[in-house]
């Protein structure tokens, strides 16, 4: 199956770039009710995915930086703890299995390594439930 079926398109997605602020994350974030959002480069790259814990630890261990002057501090500044792999675009449904077992969504790249959406866990588990519904379907017919 092509996971281009499966894919949120970038201009759907809700994005931050390395230049964002440590504000403008926290209000985004907040906003939309997500705990991690894809970082891109300016070039639109995919260049990791920050979370809400990723904000917090730089917040309580970075000297000098407080809610007040987060707008000051940008995302470039902020290690990133988890490591979510994209996958390419020619990549097979078992590969998006493999990540989201430990990853929300799964960034999407192109030949560029420029970020062009992302396959949501819940969309590749519904696939997933389809299948074995219609393999168990199936088995029940021959029986």
């Amino acid at each position: 199956m092509n996971i281009a079926f499966f894919l949120v398109p970038k201009h759907e997605v809700v994005c931050l770039t390395e230049q964002s602020t440590l504000r403008q994350a926290l209000e985004r974030m907040e906003y939309h009710r997500y705990t991690a959002v894809p970082v891109l480069s300016e070039e639109g790259r995919y260049i990791g995915t920050i979370t809400e814990g990723d904000l917090l630890w730089f917040l309580k261990n970075t000297e000098g930086v407080s809610f007040d002057n987060a707008h000051r501090h940008h995302l470039s500044a902020v290690p990133m703890r988890m490591r979510n792999d994209p996958v390419h675009i020619d990549a097979n449904m078992e590969d998006l299995i493999t990540k989201a077992k430990a990853q929300n969504f799964v960034p999407v790249i192109d030949d560029r390594q420029h970020f062009i959406g992302l396959v949501r866990r819940s969309d590749i588990i519904e696939y997933c439930a389809k299948q074995l519904f219609t393999a168990t379907a199936a088995a029940a017919a021959k029986e």
